[in-house]
C-alpha cells in the first residue's frame, strides 16, 4: 500500500534547508550534502523544488518571509520618532538571533550582484520590502512619496551599512557608537526638505 504523501513535508524541507545555509552559506551549497544534513535525499529535494537553483530561490524567499514577519514586530517602533524607531530597528538587527540570517543574505546579495539576472526577484524585493516598511511611517506624517522614499533609502543604508561592517568586524563598541551619531544626524534631516533630483533647475 503506497503512502500517503505528506503536505507539510516541503515546508519542513526548506525550514531545515534554510538553517543549513544560514549555518554553512550559499556559494558552496552542493544537493548531496544539503540533502543529506536536512535528512532527505538529493531525488527527494529535486521532486519537491525542481533544481537546486530553484532550491536557493525558494530558501531565499523564505528569509524575506522572516524579514516581513519581524516587520510586523518593529512597525510600533517605527511609529516613534526617527531616533527611537531607528534605534529600536537597530537593536533587532543587531541581535544575536539575527547575525546568521544577515550573513546569509549578505552573501546571498553579494552573489546577485554577480548574477543579477538569476538573483533579479530577490535583490528587488530586498530593496523593495525595506522601502515601503521604512517610508510608511513618514508618508504617515503626510510627506510626498519622493521625500518618504528618499529617507526611507538613507535609513536602509545605514542599517545595511552597519550591519555589514559588525558582522565583519565583530566590534560592538564602535559599531553602536556609530549607529549612535548616526541617529543623532537622522533626528536633524529635514524631511519637508524636496530631494535635490526633484528640485527645478535655476
Amino acid at each position: 500500500m503506497a503512502r500517503t504523501a505528506n503536505p507539510e513535508r516541503p515546508d519542513e524541507l526548506l525550514d531545515a534547508v534554510v538553517a543549513y545555509l544560514t549555518t554553512h552559506g550559499l556559494a558552496d551549497a552542493s544537493l548531496r550534502p544539503l540533502a543529506r544534513a536536512v535528512g532527505s535525499s538529493p531525488r527527494v529535494l529535486l521532486y519537491y523544488f525542481g533544481s537546486k537553483e530553484e532550491l536557493i530561490a525558494r530558501a531565499l524567499a523564505r528569509l524575506r518571509e522572516r524579514q516581513r514577519g519581524a516587520y510586523a514586530q518593529m512597525k510600533a517602533a517605527a511609529s516613534a520618532n526617527p531616533r527611537e524607531a531607528c534605534g529600536a530597528i537597530w537593536r533587532h538587527l543587531s541581535a544575536p538571533s539575527s547575525e546568521p540570517l544577515f550573513r546569509m543574505f549578505f552573501q546571498a546579495y553579494s552573489m546577485g550582484l554577480q548574477e543579477p539576472e538569476r538573483f533579479r526577484e530577490f535583490l528587488h524585493t530586498a530593496i523593495e520590502d525595506w522601502l515601503e516598511f521604512l517610508a510608511a511611517p513618514v508618508l504617515a506624517r503626510g510627506h510626498s512619496v519622493a521625500v518618504a522614499r528618499a529617507y526611507a533609502t538613507v535609513v536602509l543604508a545605514g542599517f545595511r551599512g552597519f550591519m555589514l561592517d559588525y558582522c565583519a568586524s565583530r566590534d560592538r563598541e564602535r559599531t553602536d557608537a556609530a549607529v549612535e551619531l548616526w541617529l543623532d544626524a537622522l533626528d536633524s534631516m529635514p524631511l519637508g526638505a524636496t530631494p535635490p533630483a526633484a528640485r527645478p533647475s535655476a
